[in-house]
């Protein structure tokens, strides 16, 4: 007897191997080709290229002024920088350079003046907001609030 001429009783059945795991053939469900069909398949969310392509703002958060939140101004500073019947707009205020604004700002910013301080002058206040307290103690000293 020769090892050539040996046979085994039963036949050996091994299942093909297509498709790396499962029982569903060939490519495993994976369809084709391509990201999706190789293992670690990982696809960037769309989102993402969005956010990537929006410019960032650099630079303190104090300095930047938004279109839609209103730059606050104190009072007492608006008692430092202005004298009796002046009148206050973002515009003066903005030449006077008591707002902080960046170039790409446009001339559309909101002013909201807050009542920390004292104001002893008449001052004309027009188009900025007012809180309660700021609005009663301009009136108090004889300036007047216009919206």
């Amino acid at each position: 007897m020769q090892k050539d001429s040996l046979k085994p009783k039963t036949k050996r059945i091994k299942a093909r191997q297509v498709g790396r795991g499962g029982k569903r053939g060939k490519t495993s469900g994976r369809g084709h080709k391509g990201q999706k069909s190789r293992a670690g398949r990982k696809i960037r969310p769309a989102i993402r290229d969005f956010i990537k392509s929006i410019p960032k703002l650099r630079g303190h958060a104090s300095e930047v002024v938004s279109v839609n939140k209103p730059c606050i101004v104190d009072l007492n500073v608006l008692e430092g920088a202005f004298s009796d019947g002046d009148e206050v707009s973002p515009k003066v205020l903005r030449e006077k350079g008591l707002l902080k604004v960046k170039k790409g700002v446009s001339s559309k910013v909101k002013v909201k003046i807050l009542s920390d301080g004292k104001i002893t002058k008449k001052i004309i206040v027009s188009s900025c907001e007012t809180s309660n307290a700021a609005r009663e103690k301009i009136e108090k000293a004889g300036g007047k609030v216009k919206s």
